[in-house]
Formats: C-alpha cells, sequence, structure tokens
C-alpha cells in the first residue's frame, strides 16, 4: 500500500454482507423523497439560478445526510423521470454510515477496525461515506483526480478512502484505475467552499495536470473485494456501458491524531454530526 498508493484486498465482504448493502439501498431508493430542485420546472434564467442555487446548497449541506444525485438528463422539465427511479441516482451520499443500521455496521465492523490498526491509525474519524451506482449504459466516468483534492488535511498523507464492490467490477463496466506511486507528490489542485450563497458554491484551486493515460493501471475486482486508496494517488474510472451496474460503497477516513481537517473543505462536520470515531 506504501508503494503503490492502493491495495486491494479480495473477499473482504461476503456475499451476504453484499446482498444486505443491496437491499437496504433499494429500500431507501423505493423510499426517497426526490429533491425540490429536480422536481421544479425552471424556464426564466433567474429561475434556473435558484434551481443552480438550490442544487449548490443541497450538495453543500448533505455531509451529515443522506442524500440524492442523479446522472444527468434522467427528468424531464416538470421534473418528471424518464427512466425508472432506481435507474436514474448517480450516488447517495454523505453520510449513510451514521445514520443507516446497516452501513454503519460495515463500516464500524471489527474487519474494517482491525484493518485500520493494522494500518497504524490512532484515532480515525469517518468524514464521509457514498454509494456509487455506475448505472448501466450511462454511469458516468469519473476523470483522474485524488481524493485529498476534495478531502484535504494538513498534513497530507492522513486520509484514507475505503473502496468496496458491492458487484463485480470489471474493464466493461468502469472498474477503477490507479497510477501506482503517484501518491508521493502531494495535489496538484483543491476544491475549496467558495464564500456563502455563491454559485456554484465552490472552486479550484491550481488544476489537475495532463496524464498520461498509459500510466494507469486498471483493476477489476469481484464482489466482496475492499481497495484501499491512499488519499493522494490518482484514479479513475471509465464510463459504463455495459448491460450490469458496477455499485459500489465508499467511505473515508481521517487520522483525527495531529491532523487538521481544512475549514476550506466543501464537506464539514456540523452540530449534529462531527466525524464519529470508527473504533468503538
Amino acid at each position: 500500500f506504501q508503494q503503490d498508493g492502493f491495495l486491494v484486498l479480495e473477499g473482504f465482504l461476503s456475499a451476504e454482507e453484499c446482498v444486505a448493502m443491496q437491499q437496504r439501498i433499494g429500500e431507501i431508493v423505493a423510499e426517497m423523497d426526490v429533491p425540490l430542485h429536480c422536481r421544479t420546472e425552471f424556464s426564466t434564467q433567474e429561475e434556473e439560478q435558484l434551481r443552480a442555487q438550490g442544487s449548490t446548497d443541497y450538495f453543500l449541506s448533505s455531509g451529515d445526510k443522506i442524500r440524492f444525485f442523479f446522472e444527468k438528463g434522467v427528468f424531464d422539465e416538470k421534473g418528471n423521470f424518464l427512466v425508472p427511479p432506481e435507474k436514474s441516482v448517480n450516488k447517495i451520499g454523505h453520510a449513510l454510515h451514521a445514520h443507516d443500521p446497516v452501513f454503519k455496521s460495515i463500516t464500524h465492523s471489527p474487519k474494517v477496525q482491525t484493518l485500520a490498526r493494522s494500518l497504524g491509525l490512532q484515532m480515525p474519524v469517518v468524514v464521509q461515506s457514498m454509494y456509487i451506482f455506475k448505472q448501466p449504459h450511462f454511469g458516468g466516468e469519473v476523470s483522474p483526480h485524488q481524493d485529498a483534492s476534495f478531502l484535504y488535511t494538513e498534513p497530507l498523507g492522513w486520509v484514507l478512502g475505503i473502496w468496496i464492490a458491492v458487484e463485480d467490477a470489471t474493464l466493461e463496466n468502469g472498474c477503477l484505475w490507479f497510477i501506482p506511486g503517484s501518491h508521493t507528490s502531494g495535489v496538484s489542485r483543491r476544491m475549496v467552499r467558495a464564500p456563502v450563497g455563491s454559485v456554484p458554491g465552490t472552486s479550484f484551486l491550481g488544476s489537475e495536470p495532463a496524464r498520461d493515460n498509459s500510466l494507469f493501471v486498471p483493476t477489476p475486482v469481484q464482489r466482496g473485494t475492499l481497495v484501499l486508496i491512499h488519499g493522494e494517488v490518482v484514479h479513475k474510472s471509465k464510463q459504463n456501458l455495459s448491460d450490469h451496474s458496477r455499485q459500489a460503497y465508499t467511505f473515508h477516513l481521517m487520522e483525527a491524531s495531529g491532523t487538521t481537517w481544512s475549514p476550506e473543505n466543501w464537506l464539514q462536520p456540523t452540530a449534529e454530526l462531527p466525524f464519529p470515531p470508527l473504533y468503538t
């Protein structure tokens, strides 16, 4: 892990644990409230600005909630679904780990705690979680990035991604790709919160350099595999053009001992949800 910046751990979760997550997500999606900014018809420029603001606020205040983010083009102009709702969701974030019992138990499971201890984490806290759908045929590509661009700490090096394949991730359905060893030279850009009330609500400092595509190594994995992702390793995934979704549950840990969470990060702990300690 220290050499490459990522590590594949096969068979980390059982098929039963993966099925339990999928079933629970099915229930959550069946009960979901589609956010107002997706449902309202907007025609004038002013209304479009209000929609953008609503979308921005919905995202920026999602750190301590279970919220829904959709693929492009799944709603008509009146906010009705053009595809089945369960096929419309891009991801659910960013606090499943805190508010849902199934995801809370996976996140804080003894084997995850043992893994964190084996990596030498003293006081890890859970900063966010996401359930990613990677829908068949239009699950979008994720361009090359470093997680620490969005989850910045001082010093760097103390954010760790835990990515769990809930379904098989293949070359066809959009598995992860990494540049091995790319986690040792800091971050090239940072996403920071803009002043309150501005749209889009975040901005970037620096820029993502052009990357040599030939450096990326694909990591197809079977369901139940856990992939450890260093906060600064460069990774991406391609669009899902297959007939099968590529669902994953992912969450991020920060070593809270001796580490400062940047106050400029889009995601901030709240009074309602301080970052919960991993070790229970």
